[in-house]
């Protein structure tokens, strides 16, 4: 039988109860809203994202943070740190697996996917002057991979390995975000930069400006080399200052990702805002261009947020 305290108590819990559950659903939502370095892709689109679920979803109030990209954003949104993020599909498949060498502690179990969105594309740069054309010459050359065990330094180690390359053929590996790698280029202190991002990245074209520069390629025959979910794509011509041909490389789907501890209805309203607002984000980075619905379940690695298979169930895509 319960004493007079114990009474007491148990009625107070359920009042407590009964008040959060009477406050509404939204009240002072937080979206944290995770990116990558800020002259890459995933900041300016994460910058857009926010002004959009801040200004739409009702009580919200956004942040948008900085990160290493990829596996530090999942890093985070495991801890509970972050309510969406974007990351490269290589690098959400091996925090699902809890791959250590990735980067991961283990089976990152709390994540949920949000989308499908655009390619990244592995743009690997170098200075004309350092006479790197090929993959086989980058041996003994200094070339910067991204921040260590970032989506991009994934992406390199895969396509260095492709082509018959360790980190030790190089001359020297830099781990840096791409504007760091790109000021090094300019100051004739790095040979040549690999960049895993969507077409057009501001650093590329920063360095392009700068001095002639060569996009080398990735030969198809690597990409098939390393398989799935890398897959064979042009960089047209054009793309970047004094880029007078097509360029063959490899690209690696995005992905925007969530966890289970964000509700069912802000996870909707998360997905539902994306897509509702593509010509905003297109006009944020052309890379946006690439985000279509019909594609938004392609090659998810992960369970999908109950939120967004709501939605997609709501649009037909999901039976």
């Amino acid at each position: 039988m319960l004493n007079v305290k114990t009474r007491f108590l148990a009625a107070g819990a359920v009042a407590m109860s009964m008040a959060f559950a009477a406050m509404p659903a939204n009240a002072q939502q937080f979206i944290n809203v995770l990116t990558g370095g800020t002259s890459g892709v995933y900041y300016p689109l994460g910058v857009a994202l926010s002004e959009i679920y801040g200004k739409s979803i009702e009580g919200a109030r956004t942040q948008v943070q900085a990160t290493k990209a990829s596996v530090e954003n999942l890093n985070l949104l495991q801890q509970g740190k972050g309510e969406i993020g974007f990351a490269l599909g290589d690098s959400v498949a091996l925090a699902w697996e809890g791959n250590t060498e990735a980067g991961y502690p283990g089976k990152l179990d709390k994540l949920r996917g949000i989308a499908a969105i655009y390619p990244n594309f592995i743009q690997i740069v170098a200075s004309q002057e350092s006479g790197v054309k090929s993959l086989a010459d980058l041996k003994g050359k200094s070339l910067s991979v991204g921040a260590p065990a970032s989506g991009t330094e994934l992406n390199a180690r895969a396509i260095l390995t492709a082509a018959g390359m360790k980190y030790e053929d190089l001359g020297k590996v830099e781990y840096l975000p791409f504007a760091e790698s790109v000021e090094l280029i300019k100051n004739r202190q790095l040979d040549a930069t690999l960049q895993s991002a969507g077409l057009g990245v501001a650093s590329i074209r920063d360095l392009a400006t700068s001095l002639p520069i060569t996009v080398v390629a990735v030969p198809a025959a690597d990409v098939e080399k390393v398989g799935a979910p890398y897959m064979a794509v042009t960089i047209p011509a054009g793309t970047y200052d004094g880029q007078t041909t097509d360029v063959q490389t490899a690209a690696v789907g995005n992905f925007l990702v969530s966890h289970d501890g964000v509700s069912e209805e802000v996870a909707y309203q998360m997905t539902k805002l994306l897509f509702e607002n593509l010509d905003k984000l297109s006009a944020a980075h052309a890379a946006a261009k690439g985000i279509d619905l019909a594609k938004a379940l392609d090659g998810m690695p992960i369970p999908l947020h109950p939120g967004a298979e709501r939605y997609y169930k709501e649009k037909g895509l999901i039976k």
